[in-house]
């Protein structure tokens, strides 16, 4: 993609949330899965780019955000993603969850229908494990059929912990 990107961190409830920008655009924003340096090195290599830390306009605009969301004050995102790297059906999928509104939850069946593709509740499950843009786009806000949370980056505790943010409930970041 770019020879070069630039990243930030935003502090949060749930840790650092690694931010990496190209061109002004933010192109991946994750609560960190380890350290911040390992999460880098995979986005390095996913994109095949060198990343230096430099806090964009795009990142200053998400950190402030998200700064929003976690204080209750924020509750849709308004920063400018890069959707060049989403192809196909993961984009649709991913541009339905954006629709969700604050709070509530969809279905992963529900998301496949407003994608256009009623049945292919797998495949919104996949786009949403792989997301570029998880809480900027609310995956989170997505669960099973039986209302269950399920996953979130293998770590369903922040799952829970950001559906009871947005509900209202008093969020406990549990181990």
């Amino acid at each position: 993609m770019e020879s070069a990107m630039q990243f930030s961190t935003a502090r949060s409830p749930i840790g650092d949330i690694v931010i990496v920008t190209a061109e002004d655009h933010v192109v991946w924003l994750h609560p960190a899965h380890g350290s911040v340096e390992d999460d880098l090195a995979h986005v390095a290599q996913t994109f095949r780019a060198d990343i230096r830390h430099e806090r964009t306009d795009a990142a200053a605009a998400a950190i402030d955000q998200l700064d929003g969301y976690f204080a209750g004050d924020v509750r849709e995102f308004d920063v400018p993603l890069d959707w060049r790297l989403v192809k196909g059906f993961t984009r649709e999928a991913l541009q339905a969850v954006c629709g969700i509104p604050y709070g509530e939850t969809a279905g992963y069946g529900e998301v496949a229908i407003l994608a256009g593709r009623p049945r292919a509740a797998r495949a919104v499950g996949t786009a949403c494990a792989n997301t570029p843009f998880s809480l900027v786009v609310p995956v989170h806000r997505v669960v099973r059929a039986d209302g269950t949370l399920g996953e979130y980056g293998g770590r369903p505790e922040l799952k829970r912990y950001l559906i009871d943010l947005e509900q209202g409930a008093d969020p406990r970041l549990g181990g």
